[in-house]
């Protein structure tokens, strides 16, 4: 199976406000992003709006992400559903595609118990036949998946990964130590990255990286080279870009700051709203802060 690591930016959704999907908008940053040296391609996270399109759409991102990537960075495609049975859909639609891996996420509106929680990645991962990253995000998600669920489900022998975006560092560590081998981690934009590799971790799946991505994979070179007092010389600049992130809506904040630099990504789906004028000057004077 492919080995996931690096800089794997969330890739925004470009929308025509009748629901069109900007392919060739898609197409031309995932071939900028490739370009800049970005590891892998991640559709359909939280920047790319998953919670906010149909199937169709949905599908049109993945497929326009697969054939701009052409094989030369894996594409690690975002399955997210309330029901089991539509997740399970979509990640076998999406292998059918080309995906090389996929990113499960877990809706709920009614609580779960642990083991139901279980039950819904593990279906996903029986259902293909390509590496799963499962992803947590207590902000955002009803049921969250814990630590006793990850150990299980990291002997699954195609979840091989976990992003999480829990704003807890040592809630990694304790992942890295109760796994070990069994899964690997990827940081969070809601995390330090330096700090999570430096813990263990082998990348950072975040929108941020949309907007910076030679930054980001300088500051991933860095750590891999274990030039730590580098690296976090670089993350520290970097960290302005995580801070506004974390201040506006996820997609808005991407989209706004990649019009910023050229790309006609349109403006978040609505019921989201685009960002202000001030929101967006305050995101174009961080842009120019970190080159």
């Amino acid at each position: 199976m492919a080995d996931f690591h690096g800089v794997f930016p969330y890739l925004v959704s470009p929308v025509d406000p009748d629901g069109t999907i900007r392919r060739e908008v898609l197409a031309r940053l995932c071939e900028d992003l490739i370009a800049s040296g970005v590891h892998g391609l991640t559709p359909l996270g939280s920047t790319g709006e998953f919670a906010y399109l149909n199937n169709a759409q949905r599908s049109a991102v993945v497929e326009t992400t697969i054939e701009a990537a052409r094989g030369r960075v894996p594409v690690v495609a975002g399955v997210a559903s309330t029901s089991t049975l539509d997740a399970v859909a979509q990640a076998k639609a999406y292998q059918k595609l080309g995906a090389d891996g996929i990113l499960a996420i877990l809706e709920a509106y009614f609580p779960l118990s642990d083991a139901q929680v279980e039950s819904y990645f593990r279906a996903i991962a029986d259902a293909v036949d390509i590496p799963v990253v499962i992803y947590t995000n207590p902000q955002f998600q009803r049921s969250d998946l814990s630590l006793d669920c990850i150990a299980r489900l990291s002997a699954h022998p195609r979840i091989q990964y976990i992003k999480d975006a829990s704003t807890n560092t040592g809630r990694l560590l304790s992942i890295v130590n109760r796994c070990g081998d069994s899964i690997r981690v990827f940081s969070a934009s809601a995390h330090i990255p330096a700090a999570v590799m430096l813990i263990g971790g082998v990348g950072w799946m975040a929108g941020p990286a949309c907007i910076i991505p030679r930054q980001s994979v300088a500051l991933y070179q860095l750590c891999k080279a274990k030039r730590w007092d580098e690296a976090l010389v670089l993350q520290r600049k970097l960290w302005r870009v995580n801070e506004a992130f974390a201040r506006y809506n996820l997609a808005a904040c991407i989209k706004a700051a990649l019009s910023i630099q050229g790309y006609d990504v349109g403006d978040p789906v609505p019921p989201q709203k685009a960002l202000t004028a001030d929101e967006c000057t305050a995101v174009a004077a961080v842009l120019r802060e970190v080159g």
